[in-house]
């Protein structure tokens, strides 16, 4: 009898039954492989959307991750309120830069991956086996980036063992590293990670951590043309999250309009200083 026979009869097929791996990912690829992303030796494709700049960065209580809202499509402006940070479970978030399509596919298999897993289990993975889980499926992306269509991630979580947050980010084979300050992904990232060193410093709390990881996607943004800034005019923020003890918050607008104005006339201010002198 195949998989759709018994379905047909009211029964779960046979790879739903089996004994073994609580992975949502090797379910999916034994019932249903062409619902996985794949490669089709299509190449890069010219018109592929594509994300910019996350940063993230630890804190005193957990750690905090921001991402812009511009995505580009060759030298246009594809979308200005692109979305690129996202809860991954109650403790985790992800954030992803690359080609929008297929990182924002990831984004919505991992948390499935997750939600599988504890369904199964009947306890969370653990936070390394979560950042362990991502890795692979960067892996499996791997001929896509061969082709071009390469996602970049960054994964932050509050590890209740530790009593802290942490960091991991990843390289397109799937290689993962634990980053113990700060990190930064996508197009603008030289000119995140070089504002993030001068901004950081142990022990921030959390506004300061917001306020450090929003001023670092500004630097970006004044420096890379795919990475957009605050938009005062639009009320456009970063998307901007915190993982603690309490779990996964994204930092409501209003917050973050007051963060972005307080930085503009902060620059303004030291500007106009410079101008007198």
């Amino acid at each position: 009898m195949t998989q759709d026979d018994a379905a047909a009869g009211g029964r779960f097929p046979a790879a739903f039954l089996r004994p073994g791996s609580a992975s949502f990912v090797e379910l999916l690829a034994a019932t249903s492989p062409d619902l996985l992303p794949r490669a089709h030796g299509a190449g890069a494709l010219p018109g592929a959307v594509h994300g910019t700049t996350i940063v993230a960065a630890r804190f005193a209580d957990g750690a905090v991750m921001a991402g812009d809202r511009r995505a580009t499509a060759g030298t246009h402006i594809a979308s200005r309120d692109i979305e690129k940070v996202f809860p991954a479970d109650r403790s985790s978030a992800i954030g992803i830069a690359g080609t929008a399509g297929i990182a924002l596919e990831l984004v919505r298999l991992f948390q499935l991956e997750l939600e599988h897993y504890e369904k199964i289990e009947g306890s969370p993975l653990s936070l390394d086996g979560r950042a362990n889980r991502l890795a692979a499926m960067i892996r499996a992306n791997l001929p896509l980036a061969m082709q071009g269509l390469a996602v970049a991630a960054l994964f932050a979580g509050y590890d209740d063992a530790a009593g802290a947050g942490r960091i991991f980010s990843y390289d397109v084979t799937g290689g993962r590293y634990e980053e113990h300050e700060f990190h930064a992904v996508g197009s603008g990232a030289v000119y995140a990670k070089s504002a993030l060193k001068k901004l950081w410093s142990s022990g921030l709390d959390r506004s300061t951590a917001v306020r450090v990881a929003v001023e670092a996607l500004v630097d970006a943004a004044d420096d890379d043309s795919a990475t957009g800034g605050p938009d005062l005019v639009r009320r456009i923020w970063p998307v901007v999250a915190t993982v603690t003890a309490a779990g996964y918050q994204r930092v409501p607008d209003a917050e973050l309009e007051a963060v972005a104005a307080q930085i503009v006339a902060d620059r303004r201010a030291a500007h106009d200083g410079s101008d007198r002198s």
